[in-house]
């Protein structure tokens, strides 16, 4: 199953979380993808429930046990006579320990295995996304998701699934033990069943609304506080703060009182199970009464079956009483597994990258292989009703070729670029790379964006470039680094190795500029677009960037959105936008010549030099 950008744009939350969030699987879906996920494992949980079933049955011989007891001692025999099945006692309960934990360990760890693979493919999912789509659906969505949701998840795998399985397998053969007692306790167990059932069947038709609703409302939650916490400079220069504060408040005060409503019917949940539970245990003491009056069974087996019986409260109320955390969990894996559901990133080739010989040096950083066609056909875009952003705009770029996209601000640059990253998907058109479309996972596995807000990760140097090229040693890191002109990396405290991002090193916006072409230049894409990527350089340091720029773009195909004219000089091609269409195209000297669009932008540009 897929969901496309559309139909998630499309797509409301329960509860009134708001539109965009990303898409939840169903019940069937989710059972589908879990046992997918378990598949691989069928050996491991087979043997698992051997041995919750030998557990199981171990427990129960002591009820059984102590009856014989109880007849030993009606019948005044000598106590010696007790001590087997004392002892019978003590060796069952302890092999009923041994076994079911052991038992409950391969369990968790089965699907804690099963819970690891699935965390993957769901990260790995949602950064192959293109950012929009996961901006629109919020990312307090997507953080609750792999955070909150997974933890719910991991919890009921470590503790509420033993245990709910071990209760089942535990209930089953203990009805079978009363059963061969005398078929009469089984009716008289049965008698709280009604009840049991009307519970759980109220608090499942209920349960699912209230979770999903909690859940819904603390992604809400998250994403006030991730935009507060993200926007918190422009919160204080706003003088916003009060408001922001009001609105988290408010998010809170609804996922709370979603909580309360779930407090509530788990509380009228179980005190339904214990007024089930008495009904139980007195229609087996009242059968047993009787049977025992008309002397069906003896006193020690009557003893046995109220044993069994209330050997049940731990088992029944574990079944009955975990579902809410079953229930809530799977709300969780639910959202979870409908990550999975968006398009998937493409599959990483197998063959092994062959790496420098020993005795040679290393090379640079290659470019691609081959390919790097870009197709643009009749593509437009819009941020609203009346808001067309490009209009219907046609460009082909031949692989190796830099074409340069040069006009006034709001010409509808940067939304091509984005189009081209696949980082927004056309509203009509199409724009095709090397024969995929651009806003797959497979047509943005060809691309590299690199924008003129530049992130710096937490981490060394090197930490943050192998985030691209996993790949690479620190011998191809510093070959790539002095192809652009990047030795101020040796001159950091500690070279590669020093700490960068928050907390680290504080690099200044052209060397945070200069570590996005490095960037480039080892993920050695077949596509590169550079949105004003050396933007923030000021006089001193625009040089610099524009070599390592055309360095970086060295032998793959580019499109660059030009925020000095004289990087659109240098490129083999130029495109003038206005209005968000392509209005001029050629080469810097034709359109000089032309004396259009662009040689009035080139004059202006002169003259302010």
């Amino acid at each position: 199953m897929t969901t496309t950008p559309t139909e998630l744009r499309d797509r409301t939350a329960a509860d009134g979380a708001g539109p965009a969030l990303l898409p939840v699987a169903s019940a069937r879906e989710t059972a589908r993808s879990t046992l997918r996920l378990l598949s691989p494992h069928r050996a491991r949980l087979a043997g698992t429930v051997v041995v919750l079933l030998a557990a199981a049955a171990s427990a129960l011989a002591a009820p059984a046990l102590l009856g014989v007891m109880v007849d030993i001692v009606i019948a005044k025999r000598p106590r010696h006579e007790l001590i087997p099945p004392a002892g019978g006692v003590l060796a069952a309960a302890l092999l009923s320990a041994g076994l079911g934990r052991w038992g409950r360990l391969l369990l968790a760890r089965t699907a804690q295995h099963a819970l690891a693979e699935l965390r993957e493919d769901v990260f790995a999912t949602a950064v192959a996304q293109p950012s929009a789509l996961v901006e629109k659906a919020g990312t307090g969505d997507l953080v609750s998701r792999v955070a909150g949701d997974a933890e719910a998840v991991n919890t009921v795998i470590g503790r509420v699934l033993p245990a709910f399985v071990s209760a089942f397998l535990t209930i089953a053969l203990t009805l079978i033990g009363i059963g061969v007692i005398d078929w009469r306790f089984a009716l008289a167990v049965l008698a709280a069943a009604p009840l049991q059932y009307l519970a759980l069947r109220r608090f499942l038709a209920r349960s699912g609304p209230v979770y999903r609703a909690v859940h819904s409302a603390e992604a809400a939650r998250s994403q006030e506080i991730v935009e507060t916490l993200n926007g918190a400079d422009t919160v204080a220069a706003l003088r916003g703060r009060s408001r922001r504060l009001a609105r988290i408040a408010a998010s809170s005060e609804r996922a709370i009182g979603h909580e309360l409503d779930a407090v509530r019917l788990r509380t009228g949940f179980y005190g339904l199970l214990n007024v089930a539970e008495l009904i139980g245990l007195a229609a087996v003491l009242a059968v047993g009464h009787r049977l025992v009056m008309d002397s069906t069974v003896s006193l020690g087996a009557a003893t046995a079956a109220a044993l069994y019986f209330h050997q049940l409260f731990g088992p029944v109320g574990v079944l009955l009483s975990q579902v809410d955390e079953v229930q809530d969990a799977g709300a969780g894996l639910a959202r979870l597994v409908g990550v999975t559901a968006l398009p998937k990133p493409p599959a990483p080739d197998p063959s092994p990258t062959p790496g420098p010989s020993p005795t040679t040096a290393p090379s640079p950083d290659p470019g691609p292989s081959g390919g790097g066609r870009v197709v643009l056909d009749r593509v437009s875009y819009g941020y609203g009703p009346g808001r067309l952003a490009l209009d219907r705009v046609s460009l082909t770029v031949e692989p190796g070729e830099t074409v340069a996209i040069v006009g006034a601000s709001g010409a509808g640059k940067t939304t091509l670029a984005k189009l081209v990253a696949g980082v927004l998907t056309p509203d009509s058109g199409e724009i095709v790379i090397d024969g995929a479309r651009a806003a797959t996972p497979a047509g943005r596995a060809r691309t590299v964006l690199v924008s003129q807000e530049v992130h710096v990760f937490d981490g060394t140097v090197a930490d943050d470039l192998r985030l691209f090229a996993p790949g690479a040693d620190d011998d191809r890191i510093r070959a790539a680094a002095a192809r652009l002109g990047a030795d101020w990396i040796d001159g950091l405290p500690a070279g590669l190795d020093t700490p960068v991002g928050a907390g680290g090193h504080e690099l200044t916006a052209a060397r945070a500029q200069h570590l996005a072409l490095l960037r480039l230049a080892l993920a050695a894409p077949s596509v590169a677009v550079l949105d004003e990527a050396t933007a923030e350089a000021g006089s001193t340091d625009a040089g610099l960037l524009d070599r390592a720029a055309a360095s970086a773009l060295s032998g793959r195909t580019a499109i660059v959105i030009a925020h000095r004219l004289s990087q659109a000089a240098r490129a083999d091609r130029i495109v003038v936008m206005e209005d968000g269409r392509a209005v001029e195209s050629g080469t810097h000297t034709e359109l000089v010549r032309a004396r259009g669009r662009y040689a009035r932008l080139w004059e202006a540009w002169e003259r302010s030099r």
